[in-house]
């Protein structure tokens, strides 16, 4: 009898340490969560200003993704388990790629995984993204008209260094985060992005070669088409 009740108290105490650990994970994991969602919002909206080549609004927008992600991290360090899980994985790949986009489009140096903050996984699975992104970025450029070729085929090359650098990354996904997904994504958007860049490319040359040996007076032929979405 004295032995089950040394058990029953055992147990008790087990668990209630057990109850106090968990506690205290669950309120760092729910900070996590809203501070994470903040996170990827702000890089939604940091992205959107390198779109429209509003530079000092992405970087302010950036900088406060940073602010959320570092709460993120701060309140998931002591619980190690939980914060190899999604929520923080994803919320520092979008601060990568939102970082990444900007360095990209703006030709600074491109911050390293230490630069931001993150992890290796979560910096290479941005930087898949940030190249991605070009695409839109490149297509702008093509509507502005021949002015911005040059610039185009600039970011497009960008766009083929990043996916050259990505599939020599040879590891299980367990390891890089699913990144050979994300590179055969990237892999199809850039053969896509090289056709409508070689398209309006070789339209506007045509343009130029036609206008050349035009009689003098004679009504240039209008170009067919937008650049493509």
């Amino acid at each position: 009898m004295a032995l089950a009740v040394a058990r029953r108290l055992e147990l008790e105490a087990l668990a209630a340490s057990v109850r106090v650990e968990l506690a205290s994970g669950h309120k760092a994991r729910e900070v996590a969560i809203a501070a994470c969602r903040q996170v990827i919002q702000a890089c939604a909206a940091s992205i959107r200003s390198v779109h429209r080549l509003d530079f000092d609004g992405a970087r302010d927008t950036a900088a406060e993704a940073m602010r959320f992600l570092r709460l993120a991290q701060e309140a998931l360090a002591p619980h190690p388990s939980l914060a190899a899980s999604g929520p923080l994985h994803d919320a520092e790949k979008e601060y990568a790629e939102a970082r990444l986009t900007a360095a990209l489009v703006t030709g600074a140096p491109l911050p390293g995984p230490e630069d931001l903050g993150v992890a290796a996984a979560s910096w290479l699975g941005g930087l898949a993204e940030a190249a991605s992104e070009l695409r839109r970025h490149i297509l702008d450029r093509l509507r502005e008209g021949p002015a911005q070729q040059d610039r185009a085929e600039e970011l497009l090359a960008a766009m083929d260094d990043v996916y050259g650098v990505l599939i020599t990354i040879d590891f299980p996904d367990a390891v890089t985060g699913g990144l050979r997904r994300t590179t055969d994504a990237l892999r199809a958007v850039l053969e896509r992005t090289r056709g409508d860049v070689t398209t309006t490319v070789l339209q506007a040359r045509l343009m130029v070669a036609i206008e050349r040996h035009m009689p003098p007076g004679a009504a240039a032929p209008s170009e067919s088409g937008a650049a493509p979405e």
